[in-house]
């Protein structure tokens, strides 16, 4: 857990993560221009002040839409179309358990500041594209600088409760976003149970595994004693190397799981490692949100 007076300095890697993504998203092919939020637009027709595109006028178009001045460089008439720009509530849920503060090796980030990393980048790219976010049951949707300050301060501040964690569907708006960071290490059933809230909701958005490369690779062998962060379970065994095998088997399990489990409820699903730099998972959520409007 991250002391609380360290909260500044986390909204400062967050704000510094944040600033490096439009390099990033103009190294990736048609992205600069569909990843646009709040007063950008979601290129999509509807309520807004900027001017997305000119179409067919239909049966039934109301007079007044019509466009006459181009309309009269043709035979037909048209409708002149603006950009969506209503704000979206995106709801972050960060797994706050015991099992998030592991890390597998020494100067390593735990799964816990890496999380409350991203999802605090994300807020600040949601935010000053003029979106609302909050904090599964913490902090309601808002807009604003003043709820960065707010949501730094709550992801800093969270304690660590159960060994495990499943996702929190207390504070999501109906049919608005949600992100999920977690290992999804748990009881699978209270995880399904977390989806299904949310689904129930018409919430749509995006679900990231976040896991140690030590919980990737596996790499013990001889005697080891396994324990949970929480010290609530404990396995010593002398030949760790044999239950490499299973351990694989039964992770690539989960993770199967979870890319079901998402795709049921019409949600994205992806893993990171914290051995991986942070840009490529702020990327990726940032584009799970997208696809997801």
């Amino acid at each position: 857990m991250i002391p609380t007076g360290q909260s500044g300095d986390l909204r400062s890697r967050a704000e510094t993560l944040g600033q490096t993504l439009p390099p990033l998203l103009a190294e990736a092919e048609m992205l600069a221009h569909t990843v646009m939020l709040g007063e950008h637009g979601r290129r999509r027709a509807g309520l807004g002040d900027e001017f997305w595109q000119y179409r067919p006028a239909h049966q039934g178009d109301p007079a007044r839409m019509i466009d006459w001045r181009r309309s009269a460089r043709s035979d037909a008439h048209f409708v002149r179309e603006r950009e969506w720009q209503a704000a979206q509530s995106v709801t972050l849920w960060v797994d706050p358990s015991k099992s998030m503060s592991f890390t597998g090796a020494k100067g390593r980030v735990a799964k816990a500041d890496r999380a409350r990393l991203l999802a605090l980048a994300l807020a600040v790219l949601l935010l000053r594209g003029g979106e609302r976010v909050g904090l599964a049951g913490l902090a309601a949707p808002r807009s604003g600088r003043t709820q960065l300050v707010r949501l730094a301060a709550r992801l800093s501040g969270a304690e660590e409760t159960a060994d495990y964690g499943a996702p929190e569907a207390e504070g999501m708006v109906s049919h608005g976003r949600a992100v999920f960071l977690s290992d999804f290490m748990g009881d699978i059933a209270a995880v399904e149970a977390g989806f299904a809230r949310a689904s129930d909701r018409g919430v749509k958005g995006a679900a990231l595994m976040v896991l140690d490369p030590a919980e990737e690779e596996f790499p013990f062998d001889g005697r080891t004693i396994f324990e949970s962060m929480g010290g609530g379970l404990r396995h010593e065994t002398r030949k760790a190397g044999e239950l490499r095998d299973r351990y694989l088997a039964r992770l690539a399990e989960r993770k199967d799981r979870m890319a079901e489990l998402s795709r049921a409820v019409g949600w994205h699903f992806s893993t990171h490692h914290t051995g991986q730099p942070a840009q490529a998972a702020l990327l990726w959520l940032y584009r799970a949100l997208e696809g997801g409007r």
